[in-house]
């Protein structure tokens, strides 16, 4: 235990110098949000990916992997190709757009593409981008606490609270600047981590039988690409679940902020192989460490949650205890902790932007100078951090059978479906207009919603549902609403 605990106070100073070193660059509120447009590819590739991914892809999608087998590779292929296309096609556009129209926030972005001059627009897209991402936050702060729980023996509440501030501090002194370079660091970590544990474990196993014979021994329908039912149209649904979770990637605020923060257009043509190589190698990692879990901690009959946690939770602490010396497992402690971390500071920033700037300064206090707003965006990232911390506390408390991956994947829904047909239109399709935007963000808001409150529990149809998840239905409505409402009103809102 105290190797564990000195790896995570030494992985704690690294931030805090991390932090204060980045408070010496915070000049005005474009540094504080968006790095004054000066972020390097390296960096920004990486922020981008750790920012993405999260506790997720740690805890969540090692966890699937174990519980779905050979079919939760299909996360891989959309998460891979969702990356492919933003970086592509998407980044360069909108970079171009982001710095003609001097944007510094989405809401920036949208207003001065859509020239309008009525508040509206703003404030519907900073309340959708306040409200997910607090719930997003939220996820984070409740995997940090099962992380501290599995791999430290901490008390589910004290392992949150603690990630929790250790997060904000550093925030709350460097900004996007501090949450940049400590997500470079952090991604470094979880990409090391990740690639090598299934690496280690491979070779450290008996291979007396293949791991493909041994699962399908296990249970036959986890070596099934398809899916693990005999429903061929549940089986679908599942890969729509699983592979439409990339679509995220194209267009999330918390993701084209950093398109906004890059250098130059040059930066994104080398960023680019840096984001797809670490998505593919870490994602397909993460669901290969959860299948050496099933094979080597389960067995044919046994109920799989009973010893990998709910939804496989415990999969990354169970194989590092096991195949990995006591100070390499603290290590992995600090690298889980990175995966959240660098998604929790990234979306605070992103609340803190959505509030301060384009709720009280654009709408209330448009004669306000950027440079009395700094400190005002401090204390508004902490308000918003305690009540992501007050959420996360009351999922674990009426939901102790929650599973990691779902319900972070709820939160990056609700932004992706809000945000992503709106970037994706604005950018490639000429008519779309005010109104259009504004019926796609209010389409994706209440789809979410829908899909996973009421379509999910019909009761001959709600497992369909409640295996394609809510991003993909809700972001083909939101993109038709769209485009059908753009077409109807034809004059600027």
């Amino acid at each position: 235990m105290i190797v564990k605990i000195s790896a995570l106070i030494i992985y704690v100073l690294i931030l805090f110098a991390i932090g204060i070193v980045a408070s010496k660059r915070i000049k005005n509120i474009s540094d504080f949000y968006v790095g004054g447009k000066k972020i390097g590819y390296w960096a920004v590739a990486f922020s981008a990916r750790a920012t993405g991914e999260s506790g997720w892809l740690l805890i969540g999608l090692t966890g699937m992997g174990a519980m779905a087998g050979l079919s939760a590779y299909w996360v891989v292929v959309g998460e891979v190709l969702g990356v492919a296309l933003s970086w592509f096609f998407m980044a360069k556009p909108f970079k171009r757009l982001s710095d003609r129209y001097q944007s510094i926030t989405i809401p920036d972005f949208l207003e001065s593409h859509f020239k309008t001059s009525q508040p509206f627009l703003r404030a519907i897209s900073a309340t959708i981008l306040s409200v997910f991402v607090v719930i997003y936050v939220s996820s984070q702060i409740d995997a940090t606490g099962i992380a501290f729980e599995s791999m430290l023996g901490l008390n589910y509440f004290y392992g949150a609270i603690l990630g929790f501030l250790i997060v904000l501090a550093y925030i709350f002194v460097g900004g996007y600047v501090a949450v940049v370079w400590s997500d470079l660091f952090q991604g470094f970590l979880m990409f090391l981590g990740l690639v090598a544990l299934p690496i280690v474990v491979y070779f450290s196993i008996s291979h007396n039988e293949s791991i493909y014979t041994q699962l399908h021994q296990i249970d036959p329908y986890l070596t099934h690409i398809w899916g693990v039912s005999d429903n061929t149209w549940l089986n679908i649904a599942t890969i729509l679940g699983f592979s439409m979770i990339g679509l995220g990637f194209l267009g999330s605020p918390q993701v084209y902020v950093r398109f906004m923060s890059i250098k130059n257009e040059a930066e994104i043509n080398k960023g680019r192989w840096v984001a797809i190589i670490f998505t593919f190698l870490t994602d397909a990692a993460a669901v290969t460490i959860g299948v050496l879990a099933r094979v080597i901690f389960t067995e044919s009959g046994q109920n799989a949650e009973d010893i990998l946690g709910v939804g496989g939770a415990d999969v990354l602490g169970l194989m590092t205890e096991q195949f990995l010396p006591l100070a390499i497992t603290a290590i992995y402690i600090a690298i889980v902790l990175s995966a959240i971390m660098s998604t929790i500071d990234s979306l605070l920033v992103l609340a803190s932007s959505a509030v301060t700037r384009d709720f009280y300064q654009k709408i209330f206090r448009p004669k306000l100078a950027d440079a009395s707003l700094t400190k005002t965006s401090r204390w508004v990232t902490l308000i918003m951090a305690f009540l992501a911390l007050g959420i996360a506390m009351l999922i674990a408390i009426t939901s102790p059978e929650r599973q990691v991956f779902w319900v972070i994947i709820f939160g990056w829904s609700g932004i992706a479906a809000s945000f992503c047909p709106v970037i994706i239109l604005a950018i490639f399709w000429k008519p779309y207009n005010t109104a259009g935007a504004i019926a796609s963000m209010i389409t994706g808001f209440l789809s979410v919603a829908l899909f996973k409150f009421v379509f999910q529990e019909l009761p001959t149809y709600g497992l369909y549902f409640e295996k394609i998840d809510v991003l993909f239905p809700s972001f083909i409505l939101a993109m038709l609403v769209g485009v059908l409402v753009s077409k109807i009103y034809k004059s600027p809102a």
